[in-house]
């Protein structure tokens, strides 16, 4: 017992930097007194103790504004971050070295008693504040889900899920735990470059930046050929082609958030 809260209270240490000593992540952290309840309501539901069960986890919910159903399976190194207002299904399941923030959910979409309502997170999964995860699939290993995302299928692994509802960004990820060091953490479960729709308006503001210069020198070169013939014949010269490029790239670039 005192070999996993030793190993809880070191994960907070390492994934949260304002967290400054062992004795104050085993005193202040509302996170950490959730799974700490949590571990004797799971086994009060496992021996059929249900009543007892469900008092500590009401308690529970009361001491950290976390709600973990007595039944859900919680791993090793799980930190709730923040965390009030957190909803853990019944049937959920949540894998070792998971970080969960405020306002998440780990709900379900059926009502049937006896089957599988609520996600599986794998092991290393991020997340972020606000999200939520709703049926009985699996989120893989050292997935993402970004904040306010609502994840209605799985997930691959090393996958990012961000949007309403959520998209799906491939990943290379492992499923092996973050690195540790500046800015390897994806603290919300995002990192820039993650939202497929923010990548394709960066796409299509490259391909119309690229487009506007091609055709400022092909009338560049119009403008060059006219010039040649206006004095061999005395043509006219187009007066409204366009010889500059006009097209700001990099405003609309800012707009979007490249």
């Amino acid at each position: 017992m005192f070999q996993r809260l030793r190993s809880d209270i070191r994960c907070i240490l390492e994934r949260d930097p304002a967290a400054r000593s062992a004795w104050d992540v085993l005193t202040l952290y509302p996170g950490l007194h959730a799974v700490m309840l949590h571990r004797p309501a799971h086994w009060c539901w496992q021996h059929g103790l249900r009543w007892a069960a469900g008092f500590i986890a009401r308690f529970s919910r009361w001491f950290t504004g976390i709600e973990i159903h007595p039944a859900a399976k919680v791993g090793n190194g799980v930190f709730f971050d923040h965390a009030m207002g957190v909803v853990v299904g019944e049937t959920a399941e949540i894998g070792d070295g998971c970080t969960i923030y405020q306002g998440v959910t780990l709900g379900g979409t059926s009502l049937y008693k006896g089957t599988k309502r609520h996600p599986t997170l794998g092991r290393n999964v991020v997340v972020g504040a606000g999200a939520k995860v709703l049926g009985g699939f699996t989120v893989g290993d050292g997935a993402r889900i970004g904040s306010n995302a609502v994840v209605t299928r799985p997930v691959p692994a090393g996958a990012t899920a961000v949007g309403i509802p959520a998209r799906i960004v491939p990943g290379a990820g492992t499923g092996e735990a973050p690195a540790q060091g500046a800015g390897a953490f994806a603290a919300y479960g995002v990192t820039q470059g993650d939202d497929p729709l923010s990548l394709a308006m960066r796409s299509l503001i490259d391909s119309a930046s690229s487009q506007d210069h091609q055709i400022t020198l092909l009338w560049q070169a119009i403008e060059k050929l006219a010039q040649e013939r206006e004095r061999g014949s005395g043509d006219c010269v187009p007066g409204d082609a366009a010889r500059q490029a006009c097209f700001e790239a990099a405003k609309v670039a800012e707009l979007v958030g490249k």
